[in-house]
């Protein structure tokens, strides 16, 4: 089994944001024209033997890019398959903790994911304390990006090291920082081993370009801390996954990074 714990169904409008202008020229791949159906990112996740991903909402001040109710509405063309993600509007502290409750208690989602670059302010804002609070409340965890940005935006807004205060005043709060936190992946495996609810997810990297601390961490003492994740359709879960075999795993860890510990973060069922 495996479960992918960063994806994303894209909108039309997320696709085409210029926003990801840089990404587009590095992938050589032009905007889409089109909105993609469900059904290409399930047969994406078939070729790569993905049974289950969480696809994410994407909000941005004064910039709805991908919907928790547009979310919600991909979960129920494939609820087998996908898994909801909702996010909220920082700059609406109410409003936002209204929304992590609906999210959860009506949508079903199983976490709340925020980006630091979006909003340019790192994750010990005070602005993103209710939305910490309302997740303790719902007992779901917190996602966020950790590391520099594929998007021409500030990067150190991401460093891993402003988990440690959050976790610090949330020892409740599960924290998951995708993304592996490079070029601080070393301050991310410190957090890791530091707090007991913070969690790495790899997505946005291939299993080729995992640090070699990161995958040392893996093999040892953080078997239990990190989440296989593609950022898909930024890269393809099969290509993400491609090189796994030479990483080196035992069995036990394989199964635990691959579904286990995704399983258990964010309390997955089957």
């Amino acid at each position: 089994m495996i479960i992918d714990a960063w994806a994303q169904h894209p909108t039309l409008r997320q696709m085409q944001d210029p926003i990801f202008d840089s990404l587009r020229r590095w992938t050589k791949t032009p905007p889409l024209s089109v909105a993609p159906p469900v059904a290409m990112t399930v047969a994406m996740m078939d070729l790569a033997g993905i049974d289950r991903s969480l696809i994410c909402a994407w909000y941005a001040p004064r910039n709805v890019m991908i919907s928790n109710d547009e979310v919600a509405g991909f979960v129920a063309e494939a609820p087998d398959r996908l898994i909801g993600v909702g996010s909220v509007d920082l700059s609406r502290p109410m409003q936002a903790v209204r929304e992590v409750r609906r999210c959860v208690e009506q949508l079903g989602f199983k976490a709340i994911r925020l980006l630091p670059w979006l909003w340019e302010a790192p994750p010990t804002d005070r602005r993103y304390y209710p939305v910490y609070t309302a997740c303790c409340e719902m007992n779901v965890p917190f996602c966020t990006q950790i590391g520099h940005t594929g998007p021409l935006m500030p990067s150190e807004v991401g460093r891993p090291i402003y988990l440690d205060q959050v976790a610090l005043d949330f020892p409740e709060l599960t924290l998951v920082g995708g993304h592996i936190g490079y070029p601080w992946t070393d301050e991310a495996i410190a957090i890791a081993t530091k707090h007991e609810n913070v969690y790495i997810d790899t997505s946005a990297y291939t299993c080729k370009r995992y640090p070699p601390a990161l995958v040392e961490f893996m093999r040892s003492h953080g078997r239990d801390k990190v989440l296989f994740g593609s950022n898909y359709p930024m890269i393809m879960p099969a290509h993400a996954l491609k090189d796994l075999d030479t990483l080196g795993l035992d069995a036990d860890t394989r199964a635990a990074f691959l579904h286990g510990n995704a399983q258990r973060v964010y309390q997955l069922n089957g």
